[in-house]
């Protein structure tokens, strides 16, 4: 799907429904500067919900390569923007995903793919770092897999406690990371300045 130029089936009945919500919110949807808005909306809430209709194994295994490497591969500081199944609004930050290689290696843009596509759900940051490490345990088979997630939720900034500068760190591992001293190393990686 081609986020700016198609739609998935319901554009039309989502926008109507964006209309009775600006209704109920006290607004009138025919004044000029709303007369396109849920039309946008629901336009823009396809483009964040898009992840649902992408399939993260085949986009690992579409460029799957026989390589004897097993040390170490870490992609970090992948950006991602997510809306929190809880209030609909953004969290957004950096996920940073190692493997240690068992045969197959990926391409390396795959791995961030994997992170867009959990992140274009409706999502809870702990289930999306785990959906990411289980995607490519399940398909690469490695000796390891680790993810760490830091994200802003604006459901903490903008609602609620009203929390301007909290970061949510989330990890899930398996395989070889599951020996501290592994673990270790990743965080050490991933915590130093590069490039």
């Amino acid at each position: 799907m081609n986020p700016e130029t198609e739609y998935r089936e319901g554009l039309d009945e989502l926008a109507s429904n964006y209309k009775s919500i600006l209704q109920l919110l006290g607004e009138d949807p025919e004044r000029e500067g709303l007369q396109k808005t849920p039309m946008r909306v629901a336009k823009a809430m396809q483009v964040l919900t898009r992840g649902y209709d992408m399939d993260a194994h085949k986009v690992l295994t579409d460029a799957l390569f026989r390589e004897d490497y097993s040390q170490m591969v870490i992609v970090k500081d992948i950006d991602f923007f997510s809306l929190c199944e809880h209030h609909m609004l953004p969290f957004y930050g950096k996920a940073h995903v190692a493997y240690i290689p068992n045969g197959y290696i990926t391409g390396l843009s795959k791995i961030a793919r994997v992170v867009d596509i959990y992140s274009h759900r409706l999502q809870v940051q702990e289930r999306m770092t785990q959906q990411i490490r289980e995607c490519i345990e399940q398909t690469l088979h490695p000796l390891g897999v680790m993810v760490v997630v830091e994200a802003r939720h604006m459901c903490m900034q903008m609602r609620g406690v009203e929390k301007q500068n909290s970061i949510t760190t989330t990890s899930d591992f398996c395989g070889a990371f599951k020996q501290a001293k592994t673990r270790q190393e990743f965080m050490n990686l991933i915590s130093h300045e590069t490039l």
